[in-house]
């Protein structure tokens, strides 16, 4: 087969956008809300963990990278609000703190559920595969620079802003090797599951009770990390 098209059809900020993209659909789908993002992104020179409350995956496979996001307090409690409450979960039976190990379980089976959307949208439109770590929810009161061994050789970094259905405020950063995908024929996408399908398979009587305590995982991340 000879090469049809030597333009680039996807670089960092292809898949940057892909990503967004699933933050938004899982999102939106998990609250009942719009969340959006910024049309304008940031080149940045490092990646950091901030306070309220965040979370990192590596992945790594047919490209590697790092990607961190960053929600204020405000903004996490809205998204497990309305994600609970959405599967019924009388709201007098929700923490009420985002300090709580059941938002940074909630939340991170959110982040898990984007990623996974993401992956296969990698594995559909560019027919390569990526695997990553489970996400873990950081609750933090101090920034963190993340030098976390991801196979980087020149990373490009990367930080979108987003907003929840009530104007709080979140980011994303990502950080991955200058990365260009070209076509060399033409080929059908593969279909994959839709955002409402995702969430189906998530056992809501399962995340409906409160989650088993990670504490001790939370603070061995923390001390992997020198806090």
């Amino acid at each position: 087969m000879s090469i049809i098209d030597d333009t680039v059809v996807y670089g960092t900020e292809d898949l940057l956008m892909s990503l967004c993209n699933s933050v938004t659909k899982v999102l939106t789908v998990a609250t009942n809300s719009q969340i959006q993002y910024s049309g304008m992104v940031q080149r940045i020179t490092k990646t950091c963990l901030k306070p309220d409350i965040g979370c990192f995956v590596l992945f790594d496979g047919g490209f590697s990278g790092l990607v961190v996001v960053n929600f204020s307090a405000a903004a996490a409690m809205e998204i497990y609000e309305s994600y609970m409450t959405s599967m019924g979960m009388p709201r007098e039976e929700l923490a009420h703190s985002h300090t709580s190990d059941e938002v940074a379980n909630v939340m991170g089976e959110l982040m898990n559920q984007v990623l996974g959307d993401f992956s296969s949208k990698v594995r559909r439109e560019l027919q390569t595969h990526i695997t990553q770590n489970q996400p873990k929810m950081l609750v933090l009161n101090k920034q963190v620079v993340l030098s976390v061994d991801a196979n980087l050789d020149k990373p490009e970094s990367r930080r979108v802003t987003f907003y929840t259905g009530r104007n709080h405020i979140f980011y994303l950063e990502l950080a991955i090797d200058k990365t260009e995908f070209i076509r060399l024929y033409d080929f059908e996408p593969q279909a994959i599951p839709e955002p409402d399908e995702l969430m189906s398979q998530t056992h809501p009587e399962n995340a409906a009770r409160p989650p088993v305590s990670a504490s001790s995982e939370t603070d061995d991340l923390l001390r992997s990390l020198g806090m």
